[in-house]
């Protein structure tokens, strides 16, 4: 396997993680941003994760952060509660939401974080002096607001996970660099040789002259 598919894995794995943090309230989105950002550092910009694809996956956080602000505003704006109240959600959805991973993930979390972002807001408003028909109400109002904030930021939140999946993935197979021209073993150049062989000259036996 080569490294680009181990960092691939480890961009995978972090996508969910952060995709399962953002359901606690915590800044999981921007971790998976992060991730993005990394994976295209370690492999090459041009290679497979492109800066088109995180401006993307940024402009869709920076999306699910505001409509995660406006759903909790509207909750807590109709409920009528005080900031310590909505401190008390937020404290309570991510305890409950911890507490209710082990239990039954994914589901157990969004019930955990709903469920405890309303009884953390109940008892925030009670400890600050207000009546138990205004604390539950602002308790609903927190959970209301808790549960479609997650709804509303989880669904951004696959929106990024596709994008990096897809963009990231190694589908291009770096070519193989040419293999070196063997060498030759180098042969000696041909040369005339500086004399030439004599010849012993032949000598014919002497014949008697006729007269």
């Amino acid at each position: 396997m080569s490294w680009d598919w181990l960092y691939y894995l480890a961009l995978v794995v972090l996508l969910f993680v952060g995709l399962f943090v953002n359901i606690l309230g915590l800044p999981g989105l921007w971790l998976m941003v992060a991730a993005h950002a990394a994976y295209g550092w370690v492999t090459g910009w041009n290679a497979h994760v492109g800066w088109w694809s995180l401006v993307i996956v940024t402009v869709l956080a920076l999306i699910a952060e505001l409509v995660e602000f406006i759903a909790g505003a509207a909750g807590s704006k109709a409920a009528g509660g005080s900031k310590r109240g909505m401190a008390g959600a937020i404290i309570g959805g991510i305890v409950r939401g911890i507490l209710g991973s082990p239990i039954f993930p994914i589901v157990g979390t969004i019930l955990g974080a709903v469920a405890g972002a309303g009884l953390g807001a109940f008892l925030s408003e009670k400890m600050n002096g207000r009546t138990h028909g205004e604390s539950m109400q602002f308790g609903i109002g927190a959970a209301k607001g808790r549960f479609w904030g997650i709804i509303g930021k989880s669904i951004f939140g696959i929106a990024m996970l596709l994008v990096s999946v897809i963009t990231a993935l190694p589908t291009g197979a770096a070519a193989p660099a040419p293999a070196p021209a063997p060498l030759l073993p180098a042969t000696p150049p041909v040369t005339q040789p500086a004399t030439l062989p004599t010849t012993a000259p032949s000598t014919m036996p002497a014949t008697p002259v006729e007269r």
